[in-house]
């Protein structure tokens, strides 16, 4: 209610405060991180449509991440003819399976004409004077037995589920959530059995990691930083380091925001502190160009939350050349992973480049 030439607010409070903003009648509404309207069915982004504004500006790294429809609620926030009717434009672009899965996409060079006078993009690849270089490298390690036993059980429920599926045209939500549950297990296995039952730890990947930090940690200039999607991995790393007596810091979701800051510092500042473990809590809004050393012990569903990861040390400001590992579970769902990740990126090339 007070007089100001700007006002910001977050994504949770707009719907509750539509009545204000739009007493207020803003000329211009930003949209920052505006990932968080891909999905138009979530509260926030129906009621970010409801500002009556002159000009609107969407700010966004991940215009799409997993699918095409996500670009279609960012697009109407500025220009919500744009693009036409949703039906008419995902029956345009997507190839769809009898099953009803999206498999392909067509025309993709009409999208990025129809929205290409109310997009600036700025890649990575166009400001590359400006970053040092960065090099990846997977090291691909087997599963061990009793990983593989449980790997193929859940797989098995999976498959079950999906045959069920295909010949019904429909799951039930019990099915859904058992469906998720499975594949959210295979994944976690990948790293190591302790995910499952937190009494054994079997797994390669958490070894090969840990012989090849200590490599890495021989320069003693080099800082880095370790991503794993789940906490229980960061719970065994942290009892290696530990034993090794690297010095660490941990970023999860569950640190108050008022330590987060104090965490960051201590890694940037204190030069006996080399080591970031971070879940994905982390992929998002931090600066640690003090890095230059970012490992993925397991690899997202995404591609926009691994180029996130990685862009927390390569960024503007990183003046050493960025080596990227990733650890991934050979002859398993990760390793099929890695082939969806190129699909999704390929339709971001194809819509945005």
């Amino acid at each position: 209610a007070q007089p100001a030439v700007f006002k910001i607010t977050n994504y949770d409070t707009v719907r509750r405060d539509l009545d204000l903003i739009n007493a207020w009648a803003p000329d211009v509404v930003i949209a920052d991180e505006a990932q968080r309207i891909k999905n138009w069915d979530t509260k926030a982004a129906r009621a970010m449509k409801h500002p009556k504004s002159t000009h609107a500006l969407v700010l966004t790294g991940t215009p799409l991440e997993n699918r095409l429809r996500e670009l279609v609620s960012i697009v109407q926030f500025v220009d919500q003819y744009r693009l036409g009717p949703t039906w008419q434009f995902l029956e345009r672009h997507q190839i769809m399976a009898d099953s009803g899965q999206v498999v392909g996409y067509a025309h993709l060079d009409e999208v990025a004409a129809t929205h290409e006078p109310i997009l600036i993009r700025r890649r990575k690849a166009e400001v590359l004077d400006q970053l040092p270089p960065r090099r990846e490298k997977v090291y691909l390690l087997p599963l061990t037995a009793a990983q593989q036993a449980l790997h193929e059980e859940h797989a098995e429920t999976v498959a079950r589920i999906v045959a069920r599926w295909k010949k019904q045209h429909f799951l039930s939500d019990r099915d859904q959530k058992v469906l998720m549950a499975a594949l959210q297990s295979m994944r976690m296995v990948c790293d190591s059995t302790y995910l499952l039952d937190t009494r054994h730890d079997h797994g390669t990947k958490i070894p090969e990691l840990l012989r090849v930090l200590d490599e890495v940690l021989a320069d003693r200039d080099v800082k880095v930083v370790i991503f794993s999607q789940w906490l229980r991995s960061h719970e065994l790393l942290s009892r290696a380091l530990d034993a090794a007596g690297h010095g660490y810091v941990m970023f999860h979701g569950g640190v108050p925001g008022r330590r987060r800051g104090a965490l960051v510092r201590r890694f940037k500042t204190d030069p006996a502190c080399r080591v970031f473990l971070s879940t994905d809590a982390g992929g998002v809004g931090l600066n640690l160009q003090c890095a230059s050393v970012v490992m993925n012990l397991d690899l997202p569903w995404n591609p926009a939350v691994l180029e996130q990861r990685i862009g927390r040390a390569h960024r503007l400001g990183q003046h050493r050349p960025v080596q990227v590992l990733n650890f991934v579970a050979e002859a398993s769902i990760e390793h099929n992973l890695m082939g969806l990740l190129a699909f999704k990126q390929s339709l971001a090339a194809g819509v945005l480049d």
